[in-house]
């Protein structure tokens, strides 16, 4: 199991991962900052090591650059199957586009499970990557984000800014 911490734009992301893929991504100051992988690496249990993060550290880049809509990243989350369900459909949120938990649970054929949808979607491993950021509240409103609101509003304007440049035909 391998870990190491990424400088990006929006400040140091913890990256973990293992032999099948990506397994977390990590804002500083959230909880499992301080949690399982620092606790292991003390251990031995995990490597810091940032080889194998070197495509996700680029597509991440291309993310943030305006240039890259969708990763190509092998990825192994951990969670329910009600949660790996929430997460793929969120990756099924097109790129620049917003949905509500509501809409998220009717997606997934649980359109009474709205909480539960949430509480997935805050225990979404791979933020960014898995763009639970793309989820707001039903009213339009910026609701809970691992990284915190501020992060969540500039990835959401990134990918509005990105998407409007490129429908703007003369390029300004």
């Amino acid at each position: 199991m391998y870990c190491h911490v990424w400088a990006s734009p929006v400040g140091p992301l913890r990256l973990t991962g293992d032999h099948q893929g990506l397994t977390g991504i990590c804002f500083q100051g959230e909880a499992a900052w301080r949690g399982r992988p620092r606790r292991a690496v003390e251990r031995g249990a995990w490597r810091t090591d940032p080889g194998p993060f070197t495509a996700v550290m680029c597509q991440l880049q291309e993310y943030f650059d305006g240039t890259r809509r969708l990763f190509d990243l092998p990825l192994a989350p951990q969670g329910t199957a009600f949660q790996l369900d929430v997460w793929r459909e969120l990756q099924r949120i097109p790129y620049g586009e917003t949905i509500s938990y509501g809409e998220l649970a009717r997606r997934i054929g649980k359109p009474r499970a709205c909480r539960a949808v949430g509480l997935a979607n805050g225990a979404n491993p791979l933020p960014i990557v898995v763009p639970c950021h793309r989820v707001i509240g039903a009213d339009g409103s910026l609701t809970g984000f691992g990284g915190g609101l501020p992060i969540k509003q500039r990835l959401l304007g990134l990918e509005r800014a990105a998407v409007m440049h490129r429908a703007d035909p003369s390029g300004a």
